[in-house]
């Protein structure tokens, strides 16, 4: 087997549900040995979180994020098992936690006590609202999508906020948690030098918003819910036709131009009111009615086929059964076979030509 790019990186992990989890099985498929941490008797919290749940009787949820792990059964208010966790670091380059600010601290297992004992350990820590005021707040990704601003911009229409439909914020959060300990890594490989990795639900909310937070920050702009339109290019949503929905996703005017001759409404590429993008945004409702009316004489299936050979950006509206082939039918191939169980599970995103990432073992029992 080709060695992964994190081979030899010994990860401790006492994080749990899905952000820390997240963010230690990617690092277990770059080749990282993670050791999770649980409590005893119950574990993760998403070991209950069914249904559903795979052939075996596992919930599929903590299935999504455990897989290359092993997993240790400590509890942390033992001073036992506390000393168990202290020389599991001890060995560790890596320690990943999502407890409330302070939590650690008080179990002996923060920060400075740790690197007291692995003076180079790069200790990444997972927060819902940061350790400052906000410590005392619970992060739940439901919370952070509301308070954050994302239901602000989300659902069918103004005054219906509504969350995304999966727990995208703690997604994001892992994600970004993982680019922070490489990059502490790199660090480390340069100076010998652990460190310490903090980021927040709220923070890494934030910065996600990306275009509509700068409207706010560089235009005073505070955005509203807008459907699937787009605030910024037109037409950049969804559109009926005679079956069923198909997302367009014109990204500039030649895009326009070819959009219009393949639905046989080539005029509208030379109306004054659509030219250029600024106009058909000015003029979305006026555009968008005539754009319907014009989809609506075909079925979804055909509009896909004709648009796609001209090189208009649209798709169909899959559910995930139709999302999983769509993908096999391109040749993703998103899905993989774990060692150790009959469930299959989402493949790894990320493609390695020198250092392929690993499928070494399925989720682990509590304990194993």
């Amino acid at each position: 087997m080709t060695a992964g790019a994190l081979d030899g990186i010994v990860v401790v992990d006492f994080s749990r549900v899905l952000a820390g989890p997240y963010a230690t099985m990617m690092l277990g498929d770059f080749g990282a040995e993670v050791v999770k941490v649980e409590r005893p008797g119950s574990g993760d919290d998403t070991r209950q979180w069914g249904p559903p749940h795979d052939s075996e009787g596992v919930a599929t949820y903590f299935n999504s994020v455990n897989r290359n792990k092993r997993s240790v059964a400590l509890e942390l208010s033992d001073p036992d098992d506390v000393r168990q966790a202290r020389d599991l670091v001890a060995h560790a380059d890596i320690v990943v936690e999502n407890f409330r600010p302070g939590t650690m601290e008080k179990l002996g297992l923060g920060y400075e006590d740790l690197r007291a004992i692995r003076p180079d350990v790069i200790y990444c820590s997972i927060t819902g609202f940061g350790r400052d005021a906000g410590a005392a707040l619970p992060g739940y990704d439901l919370l952070v999508q509301a308070v954050g601003g994302l239901m602000s911009v989300t659902g069918t229409e103004p005054g219906d906020p509504t969350k995304a439909g999966v727990a995208l914020v703690d997604v994001l959060a892992g994600l970004h948690a993982l680019s922070g300990i490489l990059a502490a890594l790199a660090h480390r490989d340069r100076t010998g030098e652990g460190q310490r990795v903090d980021t927040n639900l709220l923070a890494v909310l934030l910065s996600s918003m990306v275009n509509q937070a700068s409207g706010y920050l560089g235009a005073g702009v505070v955005p509203g819910i807008m459907g699937n339109r787009h605030p910024s290019i037109s037409p950049y949503q969804t559109f009926d036709t005679a079956d069923r929905p198909i997302a367009v996703a014109v990204g500039n005017d030649k895009q326009f131009r070819a959009f219009c001759a393949a639905i046989g409404r080539p005029g509208l590429a030379d109306d004054a009111r659509f030219a250029t993008n600024p106009q058909r945004v000015a003029n979305r409702d006026a555009l968008c009615t005539l754009l319907e009316t014009a989809l609506m004489t075909n079925g979804a299936d055909h509009w896909y086929a004709a648009l796609t050979a001209v090189g208009v950006p649209v798709g169909p509206i899959n559910d995930l059964a139709e999302a999983f082939a769509f993908a096999e039918g391109l040749g993703i191939h998103p899905t993989v076979s774990i060692p150790g169980t009959a469930t299959p599970q989402v493949a790894n995103p990320i493609s390695l030509s020198a250092t392929p990432v690993t499928y070494r073992s399925a989720p682990p029992p509590l304990g194993g």
